[in-house]
């Protein structure tokens, strides 16, 4: 059975559905909690690795000291050929390491399920290739790639931040995205925190809600594609 290896950066942001999907595909996940002071392998004997969000840049060594191992690993992966996948943290950390930039603060944040559109880039891509041209996804966070690593393939899009989804090289991928945040997740934020970003939390959780269905769909595929890379 091939072995995913998983870097969480916080206690609240485990695999969720996205690990459960990939187990069900197959995969054996060995769940890292380097949040917490588990230590990550230098050489990892694992076919890919996946690296979760969290509350941090991905340089911020001083807050978060296991993320210069982390980079470290990434770029393991990345030289070897290993699949990667990043999400949200894990996507900039991805962007870091390849030459690219993410900033802190920047532009409009995005909470909540937020439509995002396919880039003519995506076709033939073995992750988002043939996706919906609109899909919805969970976003929460207010740092974001501002510039792709040299050569990156630019996917996917969406009207505050354009860099939602790219591929290094082959076969690694960063999405700014939670698809492993369903909408029981944003069910699961605190109401007071989405009205002091100056939403109403009824449409918050509703719109999740609604838009559920479709996008479950589109992730669970994506999910499926990674799967077979890895186990390839």
């Amino acid at each position: 059975m091939a072995r995913l290896l998983v870097v969480q950066n916080g206690p609240d942001g485990g695999p969720g559905r996205f690990g459960d999907w990939l187990v069900s595909d197959g995969l054996s996940l060995d769940v890292v909690h380097a949040y917490a002071g588990a230590p990550l392998p230098r050489r990892p004997a694992h076919e890919g690795v996946m690296v979760l969000g969290g509350g941090y840049l991905p340089d911020d060594d001083v807050r978060a000291a296991w993320l210069a191992p982390t980079r470290a690993l990434v770029a393991e992966a990345v030289e070897r050929g290993a699949p990667v996948f990043g999400i949200c943290l894990g996507g900039q950390l991805l962007a870091r390491v390849a030459g690219g930039t993410v900033e802190g603060d920047h532009g409009e944040p995005e909470f909540g399920s937020t439509p995002l559109s396919l880039r003519p880039e995506a076709a033939g891509d073995p992750l988002f290739g043939g996706l919906p041209e609109r899909v919805t996804a969970v976003e929460h966070h207010v740092d974001a790639v501002t510039a792709l690593p040299p050569g990156a393939a630019w996917l996917m899009e969406s009207e505050r931040c354009p860099y939602q989804a790219f591929r290094v090289g082959d076969r690694a991928w960063g999405v700014q995205f939670h698809p492993e945040a369903g909408a029981d997740r944003v069910r699961s934020w605190a109401p007071e925190r989405i009205r002091a970003r100056g939403l109403d939390p009824a449409e918050v959780f509703g719109r999740a809600e609604r838009d559920e269905p479709a996008a479950e769909a589109v992730w669970r595929e994506v999910a499926r594609r990674f799967a077979a890379l890895v186990g390839g």
